[in-house]
């Protein structure tokens, strides 16, 4: 499989800063944009296209945690991880939440549809506005959540940096347990932060 940490000329670690790396993914790319060989033999452009896809590709998956985690595990064990089957203990009260305010937007959101008078879509814009706080608010508690995981990453970098290369050992000195673990919460953050949008994104019409 195509090492996106080595294609951006990262180490392999949990954590890295966004920042950093999409200024070094704008340098690389440039190098390698299709248009610096629009003059070249079609074997040339197809091949500059095709290092400028992949650098993308990489970027795009490590500067989301998510991604980049499911990408490390698979590099660390040969494997993709399982298949998610339940809520983190420490995420089902947020589990209960989403889903709460998920079903009740909904809910307003057929009501609205079917408000035909002046006065009730002022009242419906009026609930409209009282649901997008709620779920901002709800939003914030995500982004806060993300930000512990974030820093839980950060810390483990030192332990990537001081595993030993040999693929065996490094696996024993990994905590892939503890990493699959994180990628399983971000996965579950992600997936109602993008439920969240939706609803924001049909309560502003």
């Amino acid at each position: 499989m195509t090492d996106c940490f080595a294609l951006l000329d990262e180490p392999c670690r949990p954590w890295l800063e966004v920042a950093a790396l999409r200024a070094k993914f704008h340098a690389r790319s440039a190098e390698v944009h299709p248009d610096r060989v629009h003059n070249a033999p079609e074997a040339e452009r197809a091949a500059a296209q095709e290092r400028y896809t992949a650098l993308n590709a990489a970027f795009n998956t490590l500067r989301e945690p998510k991604d980049r985690l499911q990408h490390l595990l698979e590099l660390e064990s040969g494997a993709k991880p399982g298949n998610i089957q339940s809520t983190p203990p420490e995420l089902t009260d947020l589990f209960f939440e989403v889903g709460r305010l998920c079903r009740d937007v909904d809910f307003f959101l057929l009501e609205k549809g079917r408000a035909n008078s002046p006065l009730l879509k002022v009242k419906m814009f009026q609930r409209a506005m009282d649901w997008t706080n709620q779920i901002n608010t709800l939003q914030q508690r995500l982004n806060a959540k993300r930000g512990e995981l974030e820093a839980a990453l950060a810390a483990m970098n030192e332990v990537w940096a001081a595993a030993p290369s040999e693929s065996e050992a490094r696996r024993i000195a990994l905590p892939l347990a503890r990493l699959e673990q994180l990628y399983r919460t971000f996965s579950f953050l992600s997936r109602w932060t993008a439920q969240l949008q939706d609803r924001l994104v049909q309560l502003a019409f």
